[in-house]
């Protein structure tokens, strides 16, 4: 049976990933520093996700066990050294700490003479993660290492979607999902070409998906988020049923199908990404999930970032001389947001009370045209509380 080590044994690890590595016959090492989740999944191997549909269908996972990289390092290092795959659902911000597990892993398969090609893919909500990955590992190899590496270790980057809201349940590893998944793969990118995922959509060039999926999900479900917290609403799904909000969801799609279709006009048409996106606010607004708004709207900063989900968008839209009004007009509800429960959103409220805005502004969003900054100023002390 094909081995696959995915990093990463929380809701999406298990409910996205684990899934479809299951139904493709793979048995699966999960490594995570959580010990009752691996716990629970050494004594029993598997475990239940259920489908956040009227029916509630369940599916059952087998053939699963866990690996705790805080207290085990080298037993990670030995599954990878025997792995078919590598999967990750960590977040963006954790991909470097698990680099060295990874390379010492790649060593481990050049010392035992392993020839069989392995690609390590991370599943993350970010353009370029797997070769992100790549940059990080490649800093714990040995010189040795790098030519083995170049011939037999892929980083082909993917572009993941699913939604998985907080929840809690008795069972530690039960997690719900909504029925939608998209999971693409940069095939040119494979090192690895013997099987391909059923469930998995590979393609030539990822970009235009990637693109196609963050500024869609990612900026639309942020965009909910941000509105339904201005306007004092907890839930996504209470949100949305404010008129105001669902505009503003609509007039954000309206400018990311121009964007898209301005760059990828050879790979998506209007009316593909319109139905696209009335496939995501049925999702949004699908009844049998209730989303936090606070899980969705987490980490501002981040969110505000110069590659991330408003402002490079917003960069693009202006260097094709495209309107930019609707995200903008979100941008400015990102720096009205407070949570105190949130660390960035109190970081960046610290910062907006005790620094200059032009300032925080630039740093937050690593902006040097001055024009937009100042739109966004403007936007800034609009929502202001």
């Amino acid at each position: 049976m094909k081995k696959a080590v995915h990093f990463g044994a929380g809701n999406i690890g298990r409910g996205f990933i684990g899934e479809i590595l299951s139904e493709n016959g793979f048995e699966i090492e999960f490594v995570d520093v959580n010990e009752a989740i691996i716990d629970a999944l050494n004594a029993r191997h598997c475990y239940s996700i259920e489908l956040a549909n009227e029916a509630h269908d369940r599916i059952e996972i087998a053939g699963v066990s866990g690996i705790n990289n805080g207290k085990n390092p080298e037993d990670v290092v030995k599954a990878i050294a025997d792995a078919d795959i590598v999967t990750t659902a960590i977040g963006p911000n954790v991909l470097p700490f698990i680099a060295e597990l990874i390379a010492q892993g790649i060593q481990k398969r050049r010392e035992n003479g392993q020839t069989a090609p392995l690609d390590v893919i991370a599943c993350e909500n970010m353009i370029g993660g797997s070769e992100f990955l790549w940059s990080k590992v490649r800093d714990f190899l040995k010189p040795a290492d790098l030519p083995y590496a170049e011939q037999y270790i892929g980083f082909p980057n993917a572009a993941v979607d699913r939604i998985v809201p907080t929840q809690t349940h008795d069972d530690i590893l039960f997690v719900t999902v909504e029925p939608f998944h998209e999971w693409v793969i940069d095939e040119s990118q494979m090192k690895n070409k013997t099987f391909k995922l059923d469930g998995v959509h590979y393609a030539e060039n990822l970009e235009p998906y990637i693109e196609r999926k963050l500024f869609s999900v990612n900026t639309g479900h942020a965009t909910v988020a941000y509105n339904g917290a201005y306007f004092g609403y907890k839930t996504i799904l209470a949100a949305l049923q404010d008129d105001k909000i669902m505009d503003a969801l609509k007039a954000v799609q309206t400018e990311t199908r121009q964007l898209l279709l301005s760059k990828w006009d050879s790979y998506f048409n209007e009316e593909e990404l319109v139905k696209y996106h009335e496939t995501i606010i049925s999702r949004f607004a699908n009844p049998q999930i209730v989303d936090d708004v606070t899980r969705v709207a987490r980490t501002p900063i981040r969110k505000l970032g110069y590659d991330e989900r408003f402002i490079r968008p917003i960069r693009e839209l202006k260097a094709h001389q495209l309107g930019y009004s609707a995200h903008l007009d979100v941008v400015g509800k990102i720096f009205a947001y407070n949570d105190p429960d949130d660390k960035q959103s109190h970081e960046l409220q610290k910062k907006l009370a005790t620094e200059d805005l032009t300032t925080v502004i630039k740093e937050v969003t690593g902006l040097d045209d001055a024009d937009l900054i100042a739109e966004i100023e403007g936007v800034v002390k609009k929502y202001a509380k």
